[in-house]
């Protein structure tokens, strides 16, 4: 997932090169989300769809869709392309060639840096920062789940985060320093990913702005 993470910007500092960590240097949620072999189950040309939705206030509640789309070849040949979102909700970023991590991960985490950025301004790299050394936290959580998916009972594991909590800088983020990542993986679907999502708790006060949550799940129509 390297030359992904270097078109979007992502600090390589998310994933060192094999040859010079072990493992046993990443975490458990490192592992699950960048490292893991998320499109191993995908061995032909494909499109994974997934469903986005995000509520909140009017203006910030919408609908949209995002396309994986896997080409023809080797895991370490083909192209890895996705059209996240469509309108003015649409961010296009490089394609890939070669990979067997899911792209769709980080696409989701540069929108949602992008957002921040926009609402709290700052620095985009001060959120991506907060996120990696989250997932690198021994506080990060794992934990093996069943899911629903196509109407069985499979395994899957999840992920689950607070950049903000412990910030020093938190104050300044008023209800986004409660904000919570948790990541959903399964073998059992295609392309590894099952859902992302995303939830901030709604503002103290009787006018308060109610929560944003933004979850983005595998369809499960036919692949």
């Amino acid at each position: 997932m390297n030359k992904l993470l270097a078109s979007l910007g992502i600090a390589l500092s998310f994933v060192a090169a094999p040859a010079v960590f072990a493992a046993d240097d990443y975490s458990p949620a490192e592992q699950r989300v960048f490292l893991d072999q998320h499109l191993a189950n995908v061995p032909k040309a494909a499109t994974i769809e997934y469903r986005y939705t995000q509520s909140g206030k009017p203006e910030d509640s919408f609908e949209d869709v995002v396309k994986l789309k896997v080409g023809e070849g080797s895991a370490d040949q083909r192209t890895l392309a996705v059209e996240f979102l469509t309108g003015a909700h649409k961010i296009e970023l490089p394609s890939v060639e070669g990979g067997v991590g899911n792209p769709v991960i980080l696409y989701f985490l540069e929108h949602d840096i992008r957002s921040m950025h926009d609402r709290l301004g700052g620095q985009q790299a001060y959120f991506r920062k907060r996120i990696r050394l989250a997932l690198a936290d021994v506080a990060a959580t794992v934990k093996p789940i069943k899911l629903s998916y196509k109407g069985k009972t499979v395994d899957g594991n999840e992920v689950t985060i607070e950049p903000y909590v412990n910030d020093s800088l938190k104050d300044r983020f008023g209800p986004f320093a409660s904000k919570a990542y948790v990541f959903t993986f399964s073998t059992s679907v295609p392309g590894g990913v099952y859902e992302i999502r995303t939830s901030t708790a709604a503002a103290t006060g009787s006018a308060a702005a109610p929560a944003i949550s933004t979850t983005m799940r595998i369809s499960e129509g036919k692949f």
